[in-house]
């Protein structure tokens, strides 16, 4: 049952005022050059929006029902629109237009700020018929890679591969007019596991989308977290989706496996085997990706989603860590890892895990 907004405590609605400010002032060094003096932060019960910069107080509010009824990067985005509003206000001042005229579309843009006037702020794009083409072959392959004869499932995965390498390398040929957007995938988490942070790097080097993790507050248990935020076109991000449920379930599912057959009883190895799954699976990819490079197809990246990635995150930390212990679970996961073929089920599944569409809606 959805909470009431009274069962919001004064201790959690303090502590997210306090988280709200935090992320202020963040963005305010990292997207608006430290020019704001920090404004008051306020909860309101007005139904009418989901947050506003009010002039004559110095005031965001933010509505409490939105704030408990999204996650906390929608919340940011949200932030981020109200403090273009008040960059507009008290640094541009521009007085003598509407409030989401040309000035402030700019400002947004260059910061990449959904300008948007009203509503939840949300993933936009659209995919034309030469690009909706292509991504119906991607999927009518990664559905013949489920088959259960390994030689045509491998090469059906490859095909695939090599049609989405294909297919970005003609658009960033051309200098195509492609729309990004970001997403977050997963539930945020208090501790970034090793195996997310490969995961993590195979949807970054092979499925041509840019990841970072992002710091967020998780409102309803008054405590601060990290979830992954991946960027790219629509279809890329669609795809970079797909691939996270599907191997976050499936290193789960070959966990479960693996407990059957040596008879294990606990799970203390299991974040060892599914770091284990993911870094197999990236080397298998990697090796895969050298085959494609002999045929002259060599992925240089996307200079125009990296200009994206740079207006939403001018100024980014890189935090080098250590690696786990391997283990002999790591290396059982490592060669299970290594046996993946990414796929989907007839019925559009993710495969071994359960149920959720390729390229199409996703999990929020």
């Amino acid at each position: 049952m959805e909470p009431k907004l009274e069962e919001l405590s004064a201790d959690l609605a303090a502590a997210a005022l306090r988280a709200l400010t935090d992320d202020w002032r963040n963005l305010n060094y990292a997207l608006f050059q430290d020019r704001m003096r920090p404004p008051g932060m306020r909860l309101t019960d007005a139904a009418s929006f989901l947050g506003r910069w009010v002039r004559g107080e110095r005031v965001i509010e933010v509505s409490r029902r939105f704030l408990l009824d999204h996650p906390w990067g929608v919340v940011t985005e949200v932030l981020k629109h109200e403090m273009a509003h008040q960059f507009v206000d008290e640094v541009i001042g521009v007085r003598d237009e509407t409030a989401h005229g040309p000035v402030f579309q700019r400002v947004c843009a260059d910061r990449g700020i959904d300008g948007g006037a009203t509503g939840v702020p949300e993933a936009r794009g659209s995919t034309d018929a030469a690009t909706a083409s292509a991504l119906d072959k991607i999927a009518k392959l990664l559905a013949l890679a489920g088959s259960p004869n390994e030689h045509e499932a491998q090469t059906a995965m490859n095909t695939a591969q090599k049609l989405m390498l294909k297919y970005n390398l003609d658009a960033v040929r051309a200098k195509a007019a492609r729309g990004y957007i970001h997403k977050h995938l997963g539930e945020p988490t208090g501790r970034v596991e090793e195996a997310s942070r490969f995961l993590a790097a195979i949807l970054s080097e092979h499925f041509f989308v840019q990841c970072i993790w992002v710091n967020v507050w998780r409102v309803r248990e008054g405590r601060a977290a990290s979830v992954l935020e991946v960027l790219g076109t629509p279809e890329n991000v669609s795809m970079a989706e797909y691939v996270h449920s599907f191997l976050d379930h499936t290193a789960d599912a070959r966990w479960t496996l693996h407990k059957r057959l040596h008879r294990l009883t606990g799970d203390r190895d299991r974040r060892a085997y599914r770091t284990g799954v993911m870094m197999g699976f990236l080397e298998k990819l990697r090796a895969e990706r050298k085959g494609q490079q002999e045929t002259g197809l060599v992925w240089a990246g996307d200079p125009a989603l990296d200009e994206y990635y740079q207006r939403r995150y001018p100024r980014v930390r890189t935090i080098s860590r250590a690696a786990a212990t391997r283990t002999s679970a790591h290396a059982q996961g490592r060669e299970a890892g290594k046996q993946l073929v990414l796929h989907r089920g007839v019925d559009g599944s993710r495969g071994s895990g359960g149920g959720g569409g390729l390229l199409g809606p996703g999990r929020s």
